[in-house]
């Protein structure tokens, strides 16, 4: 089972407290996810919570009683938390770092909103049948990971449809061209943000979203 917490006012979450804490809990993996000074020039970031998200965690937990102590560890290391159970899809997994490196490049995490008149079905064929393609041919990344939202994992968390992960080139903080491939063609630069623009409109991607620009660090 997996659980994706966002943190508001995050404390240490990459020393070995916050480590320890997670494993006795249960959880078996362990990622951490900060928007940190490395990534703080980013051009793209969106917020549409009441305050941007500081962090994100992502856990691996054997049950939900398991993922009840995750959450209440988690509150010990920030002022707010939110979690999410999700159902991970892995089109482009990332790179293999060794626990406690930071991962090369910039991630950034998308939170995702279904529009109300949108039916579910609907939305989730397009966003994971037919996005995920147009997403890693218009882009550059070199990770994506897809974590479809099945429910709240703490109280009051807001509702949420998606939860995604991109991993960029650590110059697509600043440079488009970087961060879709395009190769410094501006006509090409052109098509691919037109095209993926056109995708994320037919699931509501185009709005009421969060984007959240970070380092990426698997601590267990």
């Amino acid at each position: 089972m997996k659980l994706v917490h966002a943190l508001w006012g995050p404390g240490e979450l990459l020393g070995d407290a916050a480590r320890t804490g997670l494993r006795t809990a249960g959880a078996t993996r362990i990622q951490v996810n900060l928007a940190d000074a490395a990534v703080a020039g980013a051009l793209l970031r969106l917020t549409t919570f009441d305050e941007p998200v500081a962090a994100v965690v992502a856990t691996e937990i054997p049950d939900e009683a398991a993922g009840a102590l995750v959450s209440a560890v988690l509150t010990g290391f920030a002022e707010r938390v939110a979690g999410w159970w999700v159902e991970e899809h892995l089109p482009l997994p990332p790179p293999a770092v060794p626990p406690g490196e930071r991962a090369p490049g910039l991630a950034n995490i998308a939170f995702l909103r279904r529009p109300a008149e949108l039916p579910y079905a609907e939305w989730r064929s397009a966003w994971l049948e037919q996005h995920t393609a147009v997403a890693i041919e218009t882009q550059a990344t070199f990770g994506y990971v897809q974590n479809r939202v099945l429910g709240p994992a703490t109280d009051g968390a807001p509702e949420l449809a998606a939860i995604v992960e991109e991993l960029f080139p650590i110059e697509a903080l600043t440079d488009p061209h970087a961060f879709y491939g395009s190769g410094g063609d501006d006509a090409e630069l052109h098509r691919r943000t037109g095209r993926m623009l056109r995708s994320v409109a037919t699931f509501g991607a185009d709005r009421d979203l969060d984007v959240v620009p970070t380092s990426r660090y698997l601590l267990a």
